[in-house]
């Protein structure tokens, strides 16, 4: 069932369980009947006949993939991709959606606004939650990320694939291992980096910013 219709479902049956105390069968002329708290703005869509947060991402993502869309029409339907994958539940359903394969297919554009929103994106999916990172990592996009942070000519596209990478490995080892074996060795840092220690990571990425800072165009 849609996420939002099963809010609403849920939300019906507890307002209909104590018929008893609502508030508009009273004689108060001041009384106000109860209000939709409670519902999210994905249920009330659901109630409205609007589409879901899963719709409008995969609208989202097909209009980035069309052909027959402009590209600026293309980096409109990429930020409104990126609003919706800020909320947690919608990052998680990335995978239900199978919409990370897509996602990362999108950091080998030949366009830079592209590839940066692509970054972008996948920087706001990872942050601070585990289920999207272990996805990030299953579906290979750490070696495009430090590819484009120290490679592209694009430096909007460099920073955001900075971020994400950032944002991808910071509590997490696993990412943390792979990004490294995919740096330069000049880039590694001698001893053991634990991925729980802010200092240590602040101090790899700087070393990528750095050196992402002196790439020519």
């Amino acid at each position: 069932m849609d996420p939002g219709m099963n809010q609403l479902l849920k939300w019906s049956i507890e307002n209909s369980e104590n018929p008893h105390n609502d508030l508009t069968a009273t004689t108060d002329p001041k009384a106000e009947r109860p209000s939709g708290h409670g519902l999210n703005e994905e249920a009330i869509r659901s109630l409205m006949g609007g589409p879901s947060d899963a719709d409008l991402m995969k609208s989202s993502m097909a209009a980035i993939q069309s052909p027959d869309i402009s590209l600026d029409n293309k980096l409109v339907a990429f930020d409104n991709f990126e609003q919706l994958i800020e909320t947690v539940d919608n990052a998680n359903n990335l995978e239900n959606l199978a919409l990370w394969t897509p996602l990362v297919a999108e950091l080998s554009s030949a366009e830079a606004g592209i590839r940066r929103m692509a970054a972008w994106c996948i920087g706001t999916a990872v942050q601070n939650n585990v289920k999207t990172q272990e996805r990030a990592l299953a579906v290979n996009a750490l070696p495009l990320l430090v590819q484009l942070a120290l490679e592209d000519p694009d430096d909007q596209v460099r920073r955001k694939a900075t971020y994400a990478l950032s944002s991808e490995i910071r509590n997490y080892p696993p990412a943390l291992k792979v990004m490294m074996h995919h740096l330069p060795e000049e880039l590694r840092p001698g001893g053991v980096v634990n991925a729980a220690d802010m200092d240590d990571v602040d101090k790899v990425m700087d070393g990528i910013k750095q050196a992402s800072a002196k790439v020519t165009k």
